[in-house]
């Protein structure tokens, strides 16, 4: 059985309780913030990357200039029919059997625009023809962040299955590693990290990487 705690993300001081709540494990998901309560496990962590300290390794410096290609652009949490039919690709390939399935195209929206607080979406696309615009490169990945007042949270990320060699998940962290670098963030946050699970096992694969566990943030 799972236990989780709630609490709802409105008002006028529901960015302050996000940015207070994050550091204490909490993750948002819409309106709502929310942490595992379980009696008796504590499998669920928080991870997130401490910036300054992160190094990456010889693999993800391969993989950074693999997808140099790759053009980012920010927007507002505003959710397009492209974008959900990339997350239907993604889902069907990576995640068929997952609680998020039969999410129709009002819920992904939903998922996207719901956010009392400061929200981005990075759209990280191929390089487009010749005198085109950014954007009419082809979507590859989707990144949607929340921007706290310690760092970046990577709330949910999808990319193109057709280029699972391409990392793009991976990528998409690094580059945000980047992103907070440069706005002189500290943290990245990465989400729950639960040891032995192979989908997560990418998380443990960042240096620098913490914990929260037993009240504290602290070193993997």
């Amino acid at each position: 059985m799972e236990r989780k705690l709630f609490t709802a993300l409105q008002g006028d001081y529901a960015e302050t309780l996000n940015d207070a709540l994050s550091k204490q494990g909490f993750r948002r998901s819409q309106n709502v913030l929310y942490r595992p309560s379980c009696a008796e496990c504590t499998a669920c962590m928080s991870a997130r990357i401490r910036v300054r300290d992160f190094a990456p390794s010889r693999t993800q410096r391969r993989l950074i200039r693999r997808n140099a290609a790759l053009v980012r652009t920010a927007t507002s949490a505003w959710s397009t029919e492209e974008q959900y039919e990339l997350f239907r690709r993604y889902l069907d390939a990576r995640h068929a059997t997952g609680g998020m399935a039969d999410m129709d195209i009002f819920e992904f929206a939903a998922m996207i625009e719901e956010t009392p607080v400061r929200t981005r979406v990075f759209e990280y696309r191929a390089p487009p023809p010749p005198g085109a615009a950014p954007r009419d490169g082809d979507l590859a990945a989707v990144c949607l962040t929340d921007v706290l007042d310690d760092g970046l949270s990577l709330v949910y990320s999808f990319y193109d299955p057709a280029l699972s060699d391409f990392s793009l998940g991976t990528y998409m962290i690094l580059d945000h590693v980047e992103m907070a670098r440069a706005a002189g963030l500290p943290y990245v946050y990465l989400g729950y990290w639960v040891p032995g699970s192979r989908k997560m096992d990418y998380k443990a694969k960042f240096s620098a990487l913490e914990i929260y566990k037993g009240g504290v943030w602290q070193n993997i």
